[in-house]
């Protein structure tokens, strides 16, 4: 029997949850000899090694301190999206007067409270997956509790002493929180916290400008909320193709939020039922008052408790623990998947290291991590989707690329769909046709980059590409378009001029 978890607020569906998840009245198995693997964290990677090494025939133990699912479930991707999608409809009918739709915005209004009950509804609705009753049903042995190394082949969780032969951690990451003077004593909101609101804050600090921080910004701006952002840079996404940058930032100001770049956050304060933050940029200081505070200014890795030193894994509190290309940590029976060693921090990254873990762990396999090609999408409307490298990647490694351009103002569906605010961006190696990186701008470039990471994978290239034939209309013709882009870069003068006198002389 455990000490109660409780998700505020404390309704049926977060108790579903909670019920599915971290089950009040679970009794933990009793261990039963040496396991082949043993995983320390119940995420994405966690569950992916234990379901796929136990359906494997694996003798496997899964430890879990807070809820399964990690973060991807309870505080990141799942109730995310759903609060997103309320938003993107509103944000619809707002805009519906360019569809022939009449709606009066003066009278339409969000219900933020049904908005919030319907995230919780569908996370618990899909808990199921990640729950204890589910993976016990898979052959895995669930043990709920705090897990920590006592040698370099054990690890005690609520007083019994698990051994095995091989060892992963996978107990991801947490939101950071920036050294702001009197930001504790002041509260604040993160992704862990965030979604437990059951009303909407009229004034809302978004404190940092990757993709949570945008994402959340310019959803909370189009349920109601009045949003300040602060970040640090110039730019905002700082890890993107900056013309997709800047251009979601000119979304998300005309969304309403309030921005300030290349500004940092002094200070923070409570004055009544306020908070105040102090705000420092190049040309001024203000004081900005509101309800909420949001910290998105990055992660830090779950290490502490673990009593790595005693398994000989080494870590620092910044980037987690170290591993190799097969990941591997310092300790060779012990591996790390994830949040918790990855700095590419994404459910699917977690599920594909997971993937690696199993074949090298427990089948001497030697696949590498630096093989892994790894798509990414910010959920941003419209959403930004990368894959390999960008231009200034190819400038900094010296690798001369040629880029292809095609705007959605010039595909057709993009126009009807009144969503032509975007664009598909692919680098190809200069004078071939081999795929080496890609942006798209547009409502669901999430979605279309898979066609370009399939190519990216296969080898193939964009003369391929050319010859693929998309349904029309359809936004995806935006890609096979830039195919053709590159089949006309092949026809030189020479060849135009041939291929001009073979018609001449054939008509």
């Amino acid at each position: 029997m455990f000490d109660p978890i409780q998700i505020a607020p404390d309704d049926d569906f977060n108790q579903e949850l909670v019920r599915q998840v971290h089950p009040p009245d679970w009794t933990n198995p009793t261990p039963d000899g040496r396991y082949n693997l043993v995983v320390i964290g119940a995420g994405t990677a966690g569950l992916v090694t234990a379901a796929g090494a136990a359906g494997l025939g694996a003798k496997v133990a899964l430890i879990e301190r807070q809820l399964m699912g990690g973060d991807c479930l309870n505080t990141g991707c799942v109730p995310s999206k759903a609060i997103i999608r309320s938003a993107r409809v509103f944000q619809s009918l707002l805009n519906s007067q360019d569809l022939g739709i009449e709606i009066n915005p003066q009278t339409a209004s969000i219900n933020f409270s049904q908005v919030m009950q319907r995230m919780r509804k569908l996370r618990a609705q899909i808990s199921q997956h990640d729950s204890a009753r589910r993976f016990q049903d898979l052959g895995v042995d669930v043990f709920l509790g705090e897990g920590k190394f006592l040698d370099r082949q054990t690890i005690e969780v609520s007083q019994q002493k698990l051994t095995f032969k091989k060892a992963v951690i996978t107990t991801g990451a947490r939101a950071a929180v920036p050294e702001i003077p009197g930001i504790k004593e002041t509260g604040y909101l993160t992704n862990e916290s965030v979604f437990s609101l059951t009303e909407l804050p009229a004034r809302l600090a978004v404190i940092g400008g990757g993709p949570i921080g945008c994402e959340l910004a310019q959803t909370f701006a189009r349920l109601g909320s009045t949003v300040t952002l602060i970040h640090s840079h110039s730019q905002l996404l700082p890890r993107e193709d900056p013309d997709a940058a800047q251009l979601i930032q000119r979304q998300l100001e005309a969304d309403g939020v309030k921005l300030f770049l290349n500004a940092k956050t002094t200070h923070s304060t409570r004055i009544e039922r306020e908070k105040q933050l102090t705000i420092a940029s190049e040309s001024q200081t203000i004081k900005l008052h509101v309800d909420e505070i949001l910290v998105a200014a990055g992660r830090a890795p779950n290490v502490e408790g673990l009593n790595l030193e005693r398994a000989g894994v080494e870590y620092d509190s910044h980037s987690g623990i170290f591993v190799n290309d097969y990941l591997q940590t310092t300790n060779s029976q012990i591996y790390g998947a994830g949040d918790i060693c990855s700095r590419y921090q994404f459910t699917h990254n977690a599920d594909f290291q997971a993937r690696i873990v199993i074949g090298n762990a427990l089948f001497l396999g030697r696949s590498k991590t630096s093989r892994l090609l790894i798509p990414w999408c910010t959920y941003t409307d419209p959403e930004i989707a990368h894959v390999g490298i960008s231009e200034h990647e190819a400038r900094s490694t010296g690798i001369a690329i040629h880029t292809f351009i095609q705007k959605l103002e010039s595909v057709d569906r993009a126009i009807l769909d009144g969503e032509s605010n975007g664009f598909v961006k692919i680098h190809v190696k200069q004078g071939t046709d081999q795929i080496l990186g890609a942006t798209i701008v547009a409502a669901h470039a999430g979605d279309l980059i898979s066609e370009i990471t399939l190519a990216m994978q296969t080898g193939t290239g964009l003369k391929r590409i050319a010859s693929v034939i998309h349904p029309y209309p359809t936004q995806a013709d935006a890609i096979r378009k830039i195919g053709d882009q590159f089949n006309r870069t092949r026809l030189s003068p020479f060849l135009k001029s041939l291929l001009s006198k073979w018609l001449k002389w054939t008509r």
